[in-house]
């Protein structure tokens, strides 16, 4: 009977060893390669004329969410949409990288509640730290300090701006030394603040510099397009925006309900962005595309409008599909107004990563866009706007 309670206790401790490695090792990188996944395709064939372009330029991208997954970005994986190696071979210059920090159960794109934290699942299966677990504000604390351990780790290859002289410095030194990156730090909404003004000087203080209002759900600045309200900015929302202004971050409206950015229009002439997004015209039917009006007037405050690469924001996510998108928009909003912004990493399917950001640069040459405005769309634009309108010092 004790060599049976032995062989039961080590059989135990096996299955405990077995499932702390599934639980830990095996599913947050089987759920990363599901979520942020890649369509198998052949390499696409892209011109001479594309690569020699393509190499020369400074491509920027307004939104991925790289730092939600377990994966060190400063090596290359063979899971997932982004991290150093890729951005290089993509002729990354810039890139901005959002907090996802609450994921609603069910989440869907017509109605959801703050509710049912799967980011507790999540957090707790990659190993985030203890104050992690249940604490939105300190989600968005943790992924900015990966950030800046992954910019120690770069051996000056790395470089967070937080100020124009940040960026170009940066931008400076990328002209003798190509593999340089530079990065900014967004929230994917602004309910890491959890209803506390003080909270937004801590997220400057470390770093952040784009502030997204909402995310999937109704929070406590004012309503989401994927809200069950989809009401304007809440008194705490004003206070907000006016406290952003103050302090040169910037402003983001993806996931705003239609009335927040209004709102927001009305409250401040401030440019703010819609990072990752389509064109409701080109890509109809749909809940995550605002109607074009409301792009017409962010355009109009030097706004940025970045195209996304995933099916409810193009409608066709080929490369073609992409540059038709971006075509579309420079033409109907002003091509300084047009960006791109992929929403890598953000649990969304594409038929491309950022190492292969030359086939977009081919699609539009092939479908008659100019060579300065290729540059612009495909970065200039972004990279004028954060040097414009991040903090002096």
């Amino acid at each position: 009977m004790k060599k049976f309670g032995k062989w039961a206790l080590r059989l135990l401790g096996l299955a405990l060893v077995v499932g702390g490695l599934y639980f830990f090792i095996i599913l947050p990188a089987s759920v990363d390669r599901k979520v942020n996944f890649v369509e198998p395709h052949e390499p696409y064939a892209v011109s001479e004329r594309a690569k020699t372009l393509h190499a020369d330029m400074r491509v920027a991208d307004l939104h991925a969410d790289t730092l939600l997954w377990r994966r060190n970005p400063v090596k290359r994986h063979r899971r997932g949409q982004t991290d150093f190696p890729r951005f290089r071979q993509g002729s990354v210059a810039l890139q901005v990288f959002s907090t996802v920090t609450f994921v609603p159960g069910g989440m869907n794109t017509a109605a959801n509640t703050m509710e049912k934290d799967r980011m507790v699942l999540l957090s707790l299966a990659q190993a985030w730290p203890p104050r992690t677990w249940n604490s939105i504000y300190e989600r968005a604390m943790y992924q900015a300090e990966r950030l800046h351990k992954a910019q120690a780790q770069a051996n000056g290859d790395f470089v967070i701006a937080r100020t124009k002289t940040d960026l170009r410095n940066a931008l400076k030194l990328r002209t003798i030394n190509r593999d340089i990156i530079v990065g900014v730090l967004a929230t994917e909404g602004a309910h890491p603040l959890e209803g506390k003004i003080e909270n937004l000087d801590r997220l400057y203080d470390a770093g952040f510099r784009m502030i997204g209002l909402q995310h999937f759900f109704d929070n406590k600045l004012g309503g989401s397009l994927h809200g069950v309200e989809k009401g304007g900015l809440t008194p705490f929302g004003r206070e907000v925006v006016k406290r952003i202004v103050e302090k040169d971050m910037m402003i983001d409206v993806a996931h705003s309900s239609l009335q927040v950015v209004e709102d927001v229009l009305a409250l401040t002439d401030a440019p703010m962005v819609v990072s990752h997004t389509g064109i409701l015209s080109l890509c109809e039917n749909n809940k995550r595309n605002i109607p074009d009006g409301l792009m017409q007037k962010i355009a109009d405050r030097g706004g940025l409008i970045g195209i996304g690469y995933w099916e409810m924001a193009v409608c066709d996510t080929t490369p073609d599909g992409i540059a038709k998108m971006l075509i579309y928009g420079a033409e109907k909003f002003g091509v300084g107004a047009i960006a791109l912004g992929s929403d890598f990493d953000g649990a969304v399917t594409t038929r491309l990563d950022t190492s292969e950001l030359v086939a977009i640069t081919d699609a539009l040459l092939r479908q008659g866009m100019s060579e300065p405005d290729i540059r612009k769309v495909m970065g200039e634009n972004q990279i004028a706007y954060f040097l414009k309108h991040l903090p002096d010092e």
